[in-house]
């Protein structure tokens, strides 16, 4: 019987502020606590992002809170956590990475159907308040729409 893949977090914040180009899927490296923590789905993924350094990437300000029955073997909630990729993808993203403006942000954490702890990176570029704007009234533009076409078929 397979498991279908379950959400811990998603940072959705990051979607208004930057324009996705391409995701990549990494491990993360964790303790014990820290797992079962998130699988009590507590992780906040605000203000978070990665970054290449020494040929290894790093992920800052990921929040996963102490487990409520750890002890002493609970983890500073805040530290910075490493990302597992294979050394021709960290040669990708570190490219990428150098052109102006793009940046690495991770999307969401899940748990894969062989509950391995995953984490999804984009490479984004940072949206303008003009872009933001025009995203914003796209999707209100196309809520309208699929209202008024609700509103038709009934």
């Amino acid at each position: 019987m397979k498991r279908e893949e379950k959400t811990i977090a998603k940072n959705r914040k990051a979607f208004h502020e930057y324009e996705i180009m391409e995701t990549f899927e990494a491990g993360i490296e964790l303790t014990g606590t820290e797992v079962r923590s998130l699988r009590e789905n507590n992780c906040q993924l605000t203000d978070c992002f990665a970054l290449v350094r020494g040929g290894e990437v790093w992920l800052h300000n990921v929040h996963i809170p102490p487990y409520s029955n750890g002890n002493l073997a609970n983890v500073d909630p805040d530290r910075k956590r490493k990302l597992l990729l294979h050394k021709s993808q960290i040669r990708e993203l570190e490219r990428k990475t150098t052109e102006k403006g793009m940046a690495l942000v991770p999307v969401k954490i899940y748990f894969k159907h062989n509950s391995l702890v995953k984490v999804e990176l984009a490479v984004a570029r940072g949206k303008k308040l003009y872009d933001k704007r025009a995203s914003m009234a796209e999707r209100d533009n196309r809520r309208e729409v699929e209202r008024a076409l609700k509103e038709r078929s009934r």
